[in-house]
């Protein structure tokens, strides 16, 4: 029995059968000439994400992901660096004594995993410090997700990679030049350390790097070419936060803003959450509420799964892969 078949015969009720509900809308959404943003938020790209992600970049099926800096970078770290990472199962348990010694081992812990400083973060710096240089010198500004397409094109960290590439969703992204968003940059380790070459002069202009506000004006661009009553844009959710909060408005925007009416709604929603709506938390809201925004329709198709991305996600995509 295959992935799918083992889930259509035993997820049958509550957010088991809101997977099975998201995965075929996914997937009827794309067979009726739909395209499909993916938004990362949390540690996604750290637990490993890119495994299928990767894959449903390769076979088109999602054509524009917006993610957190920490997303975009963790998932070269992981490519470059997996070999040092150190998992802690027992990470509940840990006392500030045993924190400080992950800390000064230079291992930063997320959750169970931790990512090693010297060998994924210091090592990537290396790399991105050069570009950021020759772009700042030649006058020349890039997205974040640019600069990281210019690295990985080039060949520099080949020598570096202990995953199988094919498992590496920004190496896959890089490949098709996919759009990216990615808000907030500047929350990011990366988004630190530029901060600090601007401060000690390294880089001399502080916009080499575009960030948010473009960003929005990038994605107005994208959404208003591509976004047709034939071909609409499916909205597919994991986590909450600035990942998907940003480039959601991009509709209302248009609308309200913009004036661009004949653009069309967001054609498919679905969120993997466990955020609780009563704590006046927008990221656990459900779907009907960014109806009152102008996000969504009333017939749009609307998914909510209540449970754990990490979890929940890779059994989404193993569905619109047909595995």
């Amino acid at each position: 029995m295959n992935v799918t078949n083992f889930l259509k015969h035993h997820y049958r009720h509550f957010n088991a059968a809101a997977l099975i509900d998201a995965a075929e809308g996914y997937n009827k959404h794309l067979a009726e000439g739909g395209k499909m943003m993916i938004t990362l938020a949390g540690a996604m790209s750290t637990a490993e994400m890119g495994i299928q992600l990767a894959e449903l970049i390769r076979q088109d099926k999602v054509q524009i992901i917006s993610c957190t800096g920490a997303n975009l970078e963790e998932d070269i770290f992981n490519l470059v660096a997996h070999d040092f990472y150190e998992r802690v199962p027992n990470y509940r348990d840990l006392t500030a004594a045993d924190e400080q010694a992950l800390l000064e081992r230079h291992m930063n812990r997320v959750t169970d995993t931790c990512i090693p400083e010297e060998e994924a973060m210091r090592r990537l710096e290396h790399s991105v410090l050069k570009f950021w240089e020759k772009a700042d010198k030649a006058g020349e500004r890039y997205f974040p997700h640019e600069f990281f397409y210019q690295i990985l094109k080039s060949g520099e960290l080949e020598q570096y990679y202990q995953i199988d590439p094919k498992d590496s969703w920004m190496l896959a992204a890089a490949e098709k030049n996919l759009p990216i968003i990615c808000p907030g940059w500047e929350d990011s380790t990366l988004g630190n350390i530029f901060a600090g070459h601007v401060i000690s002069g390294d880089i001399k202009n502080v916009h080499t790097v575009r960030t948010g506000i473009e960003y929005m004006i990038y994605l107005a661009d994208w959404y208003t070419n591509q976004a047709t009553e034939e071909s609409k844009v499916g909205f597919f959710q994991i986590g909450g936060g600035i990942a998907g909060d940003f480039p959601i408005c991009v509709v209302p925007m248009l609308h309200q803003d913009l004036q661009r009416t004949s653009v069309p709604l967001w054609g498919y929603f679905c969120q993997i959450s466990d955020s609780t709506t009563s704590y006046g938390s927008y990221s656990g809201a459900v779907p009907n509420e960014k109806i009152t925004w102008g996000k969504l329709g009333q017939d749009t198709p609307k998914f909510i799964i209540e449970s754990d991305a990490t979890i929940v996600a890779p059994l989404v995509f193993a569905m619109v892969l047909g595995q």
